[in-house]
Parts: C-alpha cells; sequence; structure tokens
C-alpha cells in the first residue's frame, strides 16, 4: 500500500514537473507576450518575467518593443523639375501595441520597409531638386507622416525618418559646378565694383581737400617716391611737375629786340639773279660724269678730277 502511494506521488511529481516545464515562459524586459489559446486571444498582454500558460492549448507569441532601425533601399525617380535622382533614407519605429502588431499584420517589419519606399518614391515626385538638397528638414516631417498613417493600425509608432543621401547624375554635377562658379565669379565682380566706386569717392575728398592746400600734393608726391624707392630697384623714377616748368618759363626774361633808327634808309633784300642756261651739244663725258648725270645730281662737274 504504501509503495503504490509512493509510486503515485511520484508519478503525480513527474506530471507536475512536466506540465511546469511545458507551461512555463519567460518573457524579457524588453519584450511582450501575446497569448492565444486555441486561435483566440487571450486576456491582456503579459508583460516581461515569468509566466505560465496551458500546454498544448495556449501559444505564447514575443514581440520586441525596442526601436528597429531599419534602413530603406535608394529609390530611383524624378523630380517635379524633371531631375532624375536616386536617394535613400533610414527609418526609427517601434511597436506600442503588441497585439495590433501581431493581430493586424502578418510582418509588420516587412510592411513598414514597402511603405517606406513607395512614400519615398512620392515625396520624390513631388518636390524640386532644390528642396532634396537644402530642405531635407521639411521633407523629413512629410515623410514621416506619410508612413505613420497607416503604421498606427498596425500598432507600430514612426520615430524618425532622416533622408540619407541624394545621388545626381554626373551630368547635373558639372552643371551645378559651372553655376556655382558663375555665381562666385559675379559676386566677385560686384564686390570689386563696389570698391573701386568706394575708392574713387573717397580720391575724389582727397583731391578736393589737396586742392586748397598745395602743399599737401608735394607731400603726396613726396611719399610716393619713398614708396618708390624703398623697393629693390635700380631706377628711381621721379615726377617733374608742369607746374614748375610753367613758373620758369614766366619768370625768364624776354630776349630785347633791336628797332631801327628813325629815319635810316631799309636795306631791301636783292632779287635772287636769275640766269638763262643755253642749252649746248651734248659733249663725251667721262664715266663718273655720266653716272652723275643718270642720277640726276645736278651742281657737279662733269669732268672727272684731274690727277697731278
Amino acid at each position: 500500500m504504501v509503495e503504490a502511494l509512493v509510486a503515485t506521488a511520484v508519478a503525480v511529481g513527474s506530471a507536475g514537473i512536466v506540465y511546469v516545464m511545458a507551461a512555463a515562459r519567460v518573457v524579457k524586459q524588453y519584450e511582450r507576450g501575446v497569448v492565444f489559446r486555441l486561435g483566440k486571444l487571450r486576456g491582456s498582454v503579459r508583460g516581461p518575467g515569468f509566466t505560465l500558460i496551458l500546454p498544448f492549448a495556449d501559444r505564447l507569441h514575443k514581440v520586441n518593443m525596442q526601436i528597429v532601425t531599419m534602413p530603406v533601399p535608394a529609390q530611383d525617380g524624378i523630380t517635379r523639375d524633371n531631375v532624375t535622382v536616386r536617394v535613400d533614407a533610414v527609418i526609427y519605429f517601434k511597436v506600442v501595441d503588441p497585439a495590433d502588431a501581431v493581430i493586424q499584420v502578418e510582418d509588420y517589419r516587412f510592411a513598414v520597409s514597402q511603405m517606406a519606399q513607395t512614400s519615398l518614391r512620392s515625396i520624390i515626385g513631388k518636390s524640386d531638386l532644390d528642396d532634396l538638397l537644402s530642405n531635407r528638414e521639411k521633407l523629413n516631417q512629410g515623410l514621416e507622416l506619410m508612413i505613420d498613417s497607416p503604421a498606427m493600425g498596425w500598432g507600430v509608432q514612426i520615430d524618425r525618418v532622416e533622408i540619407k543621401d541624394v545621388s545626381l547624375p554626373e551630368t547635373m554635377k558639372r552643371s551645378m559646378a559651372r553655376q556655382a562658379e558663375a555665381d562666385r565669379e559675379r559676386r566677385a565682380r560686384v564686390i570689386n565694383a563696389d570698391a573701386e566706386l568706394q575708392a574713387s569717392k573717397k580720391l575724389a575728398e582727397a583731391a578736393g581737400v589737396m586742392s586748397q592746400q598745395p602743399a599737401a600734393l608735394q607731400l603726396r608726391l613726396l611719399q610716393t617716391v619713398v614708396a618708390v624707392a624703398a623697393e629693390k630697384n635700380s631706377t628711381l623714377v621721379l615726377p617733374f611737375p608742369v607746374e614748375l616748368l610753367r613758373f620758369l618759363e614766366r619768370a625768364a626774361p624776354l630776349p630785347a629786340t633791336e628797332a631801327p633808327a628813325a629815319g635810316a634808309p631799309v636795306a631791301e633784300a636783292p632779287a635772287p639773279a636769275v640766269e638763262a642756261v643755253e642749252a649746248e651739244a651734248p659733249a663725251p663725258e667721262a664715266p663718273g660724269a655720266q653716272a652723275h648725270s643718270e642720277l640726276g645730281i645736278e651742281g657737279l662737274p662733269t669732268e672727272p678730277p684731274s690727277i697731278p
């Protein structure tokens, strides 16, 4: 009798141990448990720690509550201003309702990934290229709203969406580089012209001050000479003022001219005598004279000089 009781107790204890081992479950701190009994949601969500379920009747699904970082594959699209771009992004989300994440959608990770890709293509088509490059914060907010609206029904909350990179064609990169270079050159020319205008105004004011004080011009001249002489030059250029030349011209005495005496006859210049030269028959000429006559040189002797 005792042996039977002991055997029964051992059997019951073994069955209890097997039941506990089959029914015991451990839910981690960052997880939540959703229990289905015979295919139907059972009670509330199980929290972290040790919990028991009915073996062979209950099924426990663990849902991760941590923030998930999911990269969105690069998407090709055409912007509103007809530029082909390739954009990729990253999305941060977490599960806020474990029951809906298990019941409402088959695979919430895959669903969020597909929704992020379609939303990214849609936001590319609605935006200009300048917005994709410089106004990303606004696009991130719009993309987050587009993904978060359907995700709320899946028990998922979108924390943040960031556009990572915008790839442009090589031709567009070269065009943008030329545009930036032209804009910088334009600004440089405008700044240079503004500087010339300010300098001309200051030079005009300086000229007005120097015109009132002639000594200031001479001091400026000496200062320029000193500045030129400070360099390692072998030639010194010294400007000579034109006013000094005019001053010397006015200071030089004029030469006195002698006037003719009163009553003295004025001699007239004799008129040049015109001699008529009669043409004579040509005589044989020496070789030197012939050369002179061919050259048309007048006033030279036609006979060669005699050698003593």
